[in-house]
């Protein structure tokens, strides 16, 4: 295909960067070499196997980078022209630049793009949006740029509307206060904010879904992409520095997308449609070494200055407030503030492995529950030993309709309903008989050696366990009698031993721990709290009456059960 000459110097710059990424030349996270290995692998693939649907055009690739670099202005900052720095070069190219063979249609209709603070994303994506409205072949294309508050949209949308009115195609826009029209393609740029109600029935082309770090539900990103299923070739681009929500959609797109850049990890036809760009610290960096500032932040030396960092650093580091928000923020590491977290996220991710849980059939197991109010969350949970030392978690969790529809706790009750991880009961409270139930099925299917109970609230079910024969034994909620299997749980989750097939109800409980921390918080008697007013850990308190009466039966912790079952490592 014949290129121009602007096409070649774009292209060179996308492969030099990717060369750099990938033989160490530039300093970049294990995430964005991923990203980089990807790229070539994919070129390599295009060529030897024509049957693999998809291409790169060059052309196709530069045309977004050619249309910002030579119509649009940045709206801060002393800047004449909009120059896109390579690692953005990267990702426009990646965006647009691979296409169905035989179609030409664009492969990516998503898009996950994670940089620190500062590093030009509102900029980039302000470009992307009025690149979306008039260029990228979709006639009536209708843009949207969402945030998680009206506020937060205003940004982009005003960066936008300032880079167009400073442009020199401005006379093609009608740049309004909420609203950019596009007359040539009766297109439009508007901005929306996180409710849901004033958006159904909306079709876009494009959606730019900005810091969505602070998303604590899918309902913004869901109804945006029912609206974008009849266009030909959507885009939706997710772009955010890292954030403290980890039960939120950031936390769930984070291990998708970087699974999508793993071959065979997915299915293909879905990571095929799916592009990322991750920037952060690697596990393994000391926060404190600042040249390893650069893989969060890719625009340093042009966009940021590396000592102006380090003096905020230095200023911040001994406030924890601020030295967590900078360390989320600015090096792209999730960070959690409240105070003694039980454990974080880096800690969550290592407990990742997958059994099939037919192989737990006829095994040993302690059961606990946890009834709270009936109004409330009520918790069930097996515990299984396993050979390795470790333990699965078997948990399920009864909600009333009327808590699910206040919706305080903004989790997405309805996916994880469909997903089998807990159940949405008609009315006002839960019926004691749906615990019941699910122990006595429970019972027919493992060797349920104890149910571990609080005494508070359960004198009714507990009658009916034991008049059925069900084990029971009581677990005074006290430090003296919580302290040792709470610790203890939570040794089990720093060495990855605690399965629960990645259930995202039970990281949600997890991650809403919190510990009271005194002088000496290791010697302390531990009691699990909750973080917030709306974070719940009902679930993890039924585990953890269950793993009481793992270790009150069987204190050796000798493993008891039956034949092995394979556990994968993801």
């Amino acid at each position: 295909m014949e290129t121009t000459s602007t096409t070649s110097k774009y292209i060179e710059s996308v492969y030099a960067y990717a060369r750099g990424a990938i033989d160490g030349t530039l300093t970049v996270s294990k995430k964005v070499r991923m990203a980089c290995e990807r790229f070539f692998r994919d070129l390599k693939r295009s060529e030897e196997d024509p049957g693999w649907p998809w291409i790169f055009d060059p052309e196709k690739a530069c045309r977004p980078i050619r249309f910002m670099e030579t119509y649009l202005v940045p709206s801060k900052g002393d800047y004449d022209k909009f120059e896109l720095l390579d690692w953005q070069r990267f990702v426009e190219a990646n965006l647009y630049g691979w296409v169905h063979r035989e179609t030409g249609v664009r492969r990516f209709n998503e898009g996950l793009i994670v940089v620190g603070r500062g590093n030009g994303k509102s900029t980039m994506v302000s470009g992307n949006a009025a690149y979306g409205v008039s260029k990228d072949d979709e006639r009536g294309a209708d843009v949207y740029l969402l945030a998680n508050s009206k506020e937060q949209a205003s940004i982009v949308f005003n960066e936008c509307s300032t880079q167009i009115k400073n442009s020199r195609i401005a006379s093609y826009f009608r740049v309004l206060r909420d609203a950019i029209f596009y007359d040539r393609t009766n297109g439009s740029i508007r901005h929306r904010a996180s409710d849901s109600r004033k958006l159904d029935g909306l079709n876009p082309s494009m959606a730019v879904f900005d810091e969505i770090h602070g998303y604590k539900d899918f309902k913004l990103i869901n109804v945006i992409k029912r609206g974008m299923n009849k266009r030909r070739q959507p885009l939706a681009i997710y772009i955010t520095t890292m954030g403290t929500v980890l039960d939120g959609p950031l936390m769930y797109f984070y291990s998708l997308f970087a699974d999508a850049m793993i071959p065979g990890k997915l299915r293909e036809d879905v990571a095929d449609r799916m592009f990322a760009f991750i920037c952060e610290l690697d596990a393994d960096d000391d926060i404190e070494d600042y040249t390893k500032w650069i893989k969060a932040n890719p625009s340093i030396g042009k966009l940021l200055d590396l000592e102006q960092l380090k003096a905020d650093w230095e200023r911040c580091k001994h406030i924890p407030q601020e030295r967590a928000d900078f360390i989320c923020k600015q090096l792209n590491i999730f960070t959690n503030s409240a105070e003694a977290k039980f454990v974080d996220f880096e800690v969550l991710q290592r407990n990742n492995r997958v059994i099939d849980e037919a192989g737990l059939i006829g095994r040993e197991c302690y059961g606990g529950f946890d009834l709270s109010i009936t109004e409330d969350f009520t918790a069930a949970a097996l515990e299984f030993p396993l050979e390795d030392g470790g333990y699965y978690w078997l948990g399920h969790t009864w909600i009333p309709e009327k808590k699910v529809l206040a919706d305080n706790e903004k989790i997405p009750y309805y996916e994880w309903a469909m997903q089998g991880h807990l159940t949405i009961v008609p009315g006002e409270y839960v019926r004691y008989e749906l615990v019941y139930e699910w122990f006595r099925e429970a019972a027919k299917k493992y060797s349920l050696m104890s149910i571990g109970y609080d005494p508070a609230n359960a004198m009714r079910l507990v009658q009916s366990m034991q008049s059925v024969g069900l084990p029971v034994s009581v677990v005074r909620q006290g430090p003296l009698t919580l302290n040792a299997p709470m610790k203890n749980m939570r040794e089990i989750l720093l060495d990855g031993k605690l399965v629960h097939n990645n259930n995202p109800l039970g990281r949600w409980y997890l991650d809403n721990i919190k510990i009271k921390q005194g002088r000496d918080a290791e010697h302390e008697n531990w009691l699990p709290t909750k973080s917030g007013r709306y974070a719940k850990i009902d679930g993890f308190a039924a585990l953890l009456n269950a793993h009481a009466e793992q270790m009150r039966l069987n204190p050796d912790n000798r493993y008891t059960g039956g034949a092995g079952i394979t556990i994968i490592n993801l």
